[in-house]
């Protein structure tokens, strides 16, 4: 299924229609529960949820409830869809002081706003929040779920640190933190659906596997289209993981069949953070000589078809369908 972007928006917008009451009632949740008693903290947490985005992972998570709940998503849905907004509001926080980002979804990134000390606060602040919340619900599955999904994300930080700057980065480098750093959020999402909607374990497993599967590739695309998108539909400058000294899985690929020289014009991006002496271009074509953007989507599609697979043992239904079609949204994407 290869969406044009008019069809790509149009699936977008009858897949978001399923929840749509169910998000508006996430913002409004979130929107209450983001105000601190420091102004500085609740002016952070507006101006991340002003920003919109694609709001996947709360979206996902209701899917999941309504799938396994007969169509309904319930307080405990509407709460924990709230949880994981959060969560991953905090992690873009503490992401963008980490990258030294100065641009996130096409506007200055709340490091540049508020300075890098105030929003690791306020990451954190977020962070607590959101668990704050997850407490009310006086369940040890969710917070074990929780618990451990930001150990994870935390780890995988830490690991990205490590290999900042190298080139000597492996395909099972690179999976490891695809693994960590977003699949894991996926899976703990629809896993938490299924919770919020009382299923079995089985059905809670079933969920999790599916949306790991998609989390994979939805970040193997976004490694993509960090090389192939054009910046004001990105929303941040393209090239924008080599020059803060990552080598994601395209770069990897192509890696692999450079020259010497070819790896040179890398290692000089590398050490200079910038694209002056080698400008992206030749980066962008040394990785499109080597294949590796259709070989990382090749991986990323083996990745939506065991999540459709999955998917597939569900019985069929409105929400069924829609999950479905999640994973061709995913691969097809531009942004």
């Amino acid at each position: 299924m290869n969406l044009g972007k008019l069809g790509q928006a149009q699936a977008a917008r009858g897949i978001f229609d399923l929840v749509q009451n169910d998000l508006e009632q996430v913002e409004k949740k979130i929107s209450a529960e983001s105000v601190a008693s420091v102004d500085a903290v609740t002016a952070i947490g507006r101006y991340l949820q002003s920003a919109g985005g694609k709001r996947l992972r709360p979206a996902l998570l209701l899917m999941s409830a309504k799938l396994v709940g007969h169509g309904n998503a319930g307080p405990s849905a509407i709460q924990m869809a709230a949880v994981v907004e959060l969560l991953h509001a905090a992690t873009l926080v503490h992401d963008d002081v980490i990258d030294a980002a100065e641009t996130r979804r096409g506007r200055p990134s709340s490091n540049v706003k508020w300075g890098n000390h105030t929003c690791v606060l306020a990451g954190d602040w977020l962070y607590m929040q959101a668990f704050q919340i997850a407490l009310r619900e006086r369940n040890f599955l969710i917070l074990d779920l929780l618990i451990g999904l930001t150990q994870m994300m935390v780890e995988g930080e830490l690991l990205q640190l490590e290999r900042i700057g190298r080139i000597d980065i492996t395909e099972a480098d690179c999976m490891e933190l695809v693994d960590r750093k977003t699949a894991r959020l996926f899976s703990v999402c629809a896993r938490l659906g299924a919770v919020s909607a009382h299923s079995d374990a089985q059905a809670q497993e079933k969920l999790g596997e599916f949306a790991w599967n998609l989390g994979m590739a939805f970040q193997l695309i976004d490694d993509v289209l960090d090389f192939t998108a054009r910046e004001n539909v990105l929303g941040k400058p393209v090239g924008g993981d080599l020059r803060e000294g990552k080598v994601t899985l395209p770069l990897v690929y192509a890696l692999e069949s450079a020259t010497p020289a070819e790896r040179r014009l890398v290692e000089t991006v590398l050490e200079q953070r910038n694209y002056q002496r080698v400008p992206f271009a030749q980066i962008l074509a040394l990785v499109e000589r080597y294949d590796g953007i259709d070989r990382v989507r090749e991986r990323a599609q083996t990745f939506t078809e065991r999540a459709r697979q999955v998917m597939s043992e569900f019985p069929e239904s409105a929400y069924q369908r829609a999950l479905m079609a999640v994973t061709d949204l995913v691969t097809e994407r531009d942004h």
